[in-house]
């Protein structure tokens, strides 16, 4: 059976992604979980992750000596073994336009992940108002993100980017929590989008799953820190 190491539900957005798209679309895997204690050199985490791969990191598929470590990768390869789960639109034009907006959010909005870092069991309105007033370069990823997903959701009948669930989907699911997290506020389009993601199964079960880890990382929340001593 298919192995995914991943890290802390609450905590860990690129394991999100295969999680969830793997969970949505009916392929069994069995689940490891490699939990966050540092991401120091000597720590348990990161000792185990470089045992797995070269990256040292999470999420990792593993199917007997095939090692797939980069989400992107995982998702092609996921496509690949199992074409009856269509995870990748039919239509040939619409096939591309999903791999463009998935590698868009692969290789970017790096300002928005990193001032608003994936915390599914916090409510931070606070957070994300401070982050909007003072960081530009947050509001211009979120400008950007809207936009797309608007164009998007504008193309289509249904509710997801692509009518039925795919890859894209579940790679935009972590920015849908984070959405929630810091109360950003969205046009009622994207609103709906953000209300159908988190209804998905596979989402919902990775939410219950993060909201039962209670597991507190202080490394993982230093804007809560800098909130308390402001």
């Amino acid at each position: 059976m298919l192995k995914l190491h991943i890290g802390n539900k609450n905590y860990s957005s690129w394991s999100m992604r295969p999680w969830v798209l793997m969970t949505q679309a009916g392929i069994p895997f069995e689940e490891v979980l490699l939990r966050f204690d540092s991401f120091d050199p000597d720590s348990q985490f990161k000792r185990a992750a470089e045992a797995l791969s070269p990256s040292g990191t999470v999420p990792v598929l593993v199917d007997g000596e095939q090692v797939v470590w980069d989400t992107l990768a995982i998702a092609e390869t996921l496509a690949e073994r199992f074409p009856e789960c269509r995870l990748w639109p039919a239509d040939a034009t619409e096939r591309a336009l999903a791999r463009s907006a998935t590698a868009m959010m692969h290789a970017g909005f790096g300002a928005l992940r990193q001032h608003f870092p994936m915390n599914i069991e916090a409510h931070l309105p606070e957070v994300g108002a401070r982050v909007l007033r003072e960081q530009p370069a947050v509001v211009a990823d979120l400008e950007r993100l809207l936009s797309l997903w608007e164009r998007l959701l504008g193309r289509h009948q249904g509710p997801l980017l692509f009518d039925h669930f795919s890859i894209a989907d579940a790679f935009y699911a972590p920015v849908v929590m984070r959405l929630v997290t810091y109360a950003v506020p969205v046009t009622p389009r994207v609103q709906q989008y953000i209300d159908a993601v988190r209804a998905l199964p596979g989402v919902s079960q990775w939410i219950s799953g993060a909201l039962a880890e209670h597991d507190f990382r202080p490394f993982e929340e230093p804007y809560r820190d800098a909130q308390d001593q402001a």
